[in-house]
């Protein structure tokens, strides 16, 4: 199978990966409770650090970021749980709070939009939680929600606020420390532009402590073990070692980037991506519109809603015969919006080569000559 360029994949996710980060994958095998893998990942922890802004230990978990939402719930303490549900990855959420045996209180939110802080708090008034979940960055909708907000209204009320940054994290400002966030998640396939496979996540000192006192962490998702092995520069299980090799190749890149400069640079391409559904609107004679309102939008994915007659698959098909990746619609949203990934290593560069394709696609579609 031949590989495809780095700069033609645009879907939310997984994203693009460079070359040189794949090929660091292809090392040998190393036992992973020597002092060689020891040194590896402490090394890996410190760059992560950097990216979550925090200087508690960072989990590694060769699962998917399910895999570290569930954890979470499950070391949240007995009591009822809070879910703001504004689209396919908070309902998830919601599903897995359910799954685990929680009572657990769906806020709903209009999908495309942020959580409102007014409403959560009347939520919070109304009745006793111990936990409040929530997504940051909804890569369904492409909407982006206030989680230091959300997370200071949580903690007023007593209750612990579980973060899924996964297409926040190394993207869009999350200060964990600075921000005292109980726990936040993301997954390698995201902002960090690695492989799918990994999971990462940081618990505040007060939230581990708490979760010692609970009696169904489970075993392969304890985060409790996950502290006290992360603290020997180990995790609790086999770790896939070709992923922590690829993140070792690419946490090096990241540093020298810097994390404000990334974060800069994923603004300045939403900050395109919107500009251009505005131009493409007059182009093709057609209502074209972000989902997600001014304010409140991701800035690693945008879900782009379709005029009348044209379908999300269309203009995946439309992008793919230009060589580029894009994402239908997702869930209730799949045929009436399509989405895409501007995150990870894209530049501005690489995504105006995805928007050339994609209006070409929508004039095709349109019957009319693009610019």
């Amino acid at each position: 199978m031949t590989l495809r360029p780095f700069g033609h994949f645009f879907l939310p996710g997984p994203t693009d990966v460079r070359p040189e980060v794949l090929q660091g994958m292809v090392r040998g095998m190393l036992p992973h409770r020597g002092a060689e893998f020891e040194a590896l990942f402490a090394r890996l922890v410190a760059g992560l650090q950097g990216v979550f802004r925090t200087s508690r230990p960072v989990f590694i978990s060769s699962s998917s970021a399910t895999g570290l939402m569930e954890a979470a719930v499950r070391a949240t303490p007995p009591g009822r749980v809070l879910s703001v549900v504004n689209g396919a990855f908070s309902e998830r959420f919601a599903r897995i709070a359910r799954a685990c045996g929680r009572e657990t209180e769906v806020l709903e939110v209009e999908w495309g939009r942020g959580a409102d802080p007014a409403r959560v708090r009347e939520a919070l008034r109304a009745h006793r939680f111990a936990a409040v979940t929530v997504v940051h960055s909804e890569s369904s909708t492409g909407a982006l929600t206030d989680v230091r907000t959300i997370s200071d209204l949580a903690h007023e009320a007593g209750a612990a606020c579980l973060v899924d940054s996964v297409t926040g994290i190394g993207a869009t400002p999350v200060e964990t420390d600075a921000w005292g966030l109980d726990f936040v998640l993301t997954g390698s396939q995201k902002a960090l532009a690695l492989p799918p496979g990994l999971a990462f996540g940081v618990a505040s000192a007060a939230f581990i402590a708490s979760a010692t006192r609970g009696e169904q962490r489970g075993v392969y998702f304890d985060l409790v073990e996950f502290e006290e092995y992360a603290r020997r520069n180990q995790t609790p299980n086999t770790p896939a070692l070709p992923l922590l090799y690829a993140l070792d190749a690419q946490l090096p890149r990241i540093a020298a980037e810097g994390v404000e400069a990334r974060w800069a640079r994923h603004a300045a391409m939403a900050a395109r991506m919107h500009a251009w559904v505005a131009e493409t609107a007059t182009v093709i004679g057609a209502p074209l519109a972000i989902l997600a309102p001014a304010g409140e939008r991701s800035h690693t994915v945008s879900a782009v809603r379709l005029p009348e007659g044209i379908a999300g698959d269309a203009v995946v098909r439309g992008a793919a015969a230009r060589g580029y990746v894009i994402g239908d619609g997702y869930g209730r949203l799949k045929g009436s919006t399509f989405r895409v990934g501007h995150m990870g290593d894209h530049t501005l560069e690489t995504l105006e080569g995805c928007l050339a394709a994609c209006g070409e696609a929508l004039a095709e579609l349109r019957g009319v000559s693009g610019r």
